[in-house]
């Protein structure tokens, strides 16, 4: 089972996303669409077979597995890029209450992965653009998993029905961008409402050099705060369990 309705998604976010397609099998949604898309473009992919996940890391969507899109945008603000991918976090999290966040935008549900995000910015383009890559995990047999970690909707005991379930995050993207766009202290007031990483300890993955302590938040730019230091990049890892 998977997105089987693409009119029905186009009707329910035409006033919000300038068009929506569907294709069965791509090597990456990101890819395809920064090279064939224009601004307010969705696609959406049954299968990814050369995803990227951050550092390079291979994302391969198997079909029927996860609601997995991309959504190709203006790259205004430039100076807030980096609120983006928080934001498209945030809009999974507003569809699926249970879900929290892990900075900068893994979303979890009871501390395991669900949903990954991925955004790339193209400013060789006559109009700077980025794209912002989403997968789901919505229907996954637990031995099939790509890590232990993980975890997807319905091995939490959440059914959705695929159709709806599309034009609900794409709706909530779309306000969650233009919130990006015009009300940025409210968006991040929202994000650290469920970002579970605020207040834990954690161990952040970086280029110069692992940092431990504890994060105190996330700064305006969306930048973690670990014991009063700002870092813009890196794998955080929780050290203990969130509240």
């Amino acid at each position: 089972m998977t997105v089987r309705d693409i009119s029905f998604i186009q009707d329910k976010v035409a006033e919000t996303w300038r068009d929506v397609r569907w294709v069965e099998s791509v090597g990456s949604t990101n890819a395809e669409l920064l090279a064939s898309g224009a601004p307010g473009d969705i696609l959406i992919a049954d299968e990814q077979t050369a995803g990227r996940g951050r550092k390079g890391r291979n994302w391969v969507t198997p079909r029927g597995s996860q609601l997995c899109f991309s959504a190709l945008l203006e790259a205004d603000p430039a100076e807030r890029l980096g609120l983006l991918p928080l934001a498209t976090g945030l809009a999974v999290a507003d569809v699926i209450p249970e879900a929290r966040l892990k900075w900068p935008n893994d979303v979890l549900i009871h501390g395991r992965k669900l949903a990954g995000i991925l955004s790339e910015a193209d400013f060789d383009a006559a109009t700077p653009r980025v794209v912002v890559g989403v997968g789901i995990n919505v229907a996954w047999r637990r031995e099939e998993l790509p890590v232990e970690t993980a975890t997807s909707l319905n091995l939490e005991g959440i059914d959705v029905e695929w159709d709806p379930f599309a034009a609900d995050i794409l709706l909530a993207l779309g306000e969650r961008v233009r919130q990006w766009r015009e009300d940025a202290e409210q968006l991040l007031q929202d994000y650290r409402a469920v970002c579970a990483t605020i207040g834990q300890r954690v161990r952040l993955e970086r280029v110069g050099g692992d940092v431990e302590g504890t994060v105190d938040g996330v700064s305006e730019t969306g930048e973690i705060l670990i014991d009063g230091t700002a870092y813009s990049a890196g794998d955080v890892t929780h050290l203990r369990p969130a509240n």
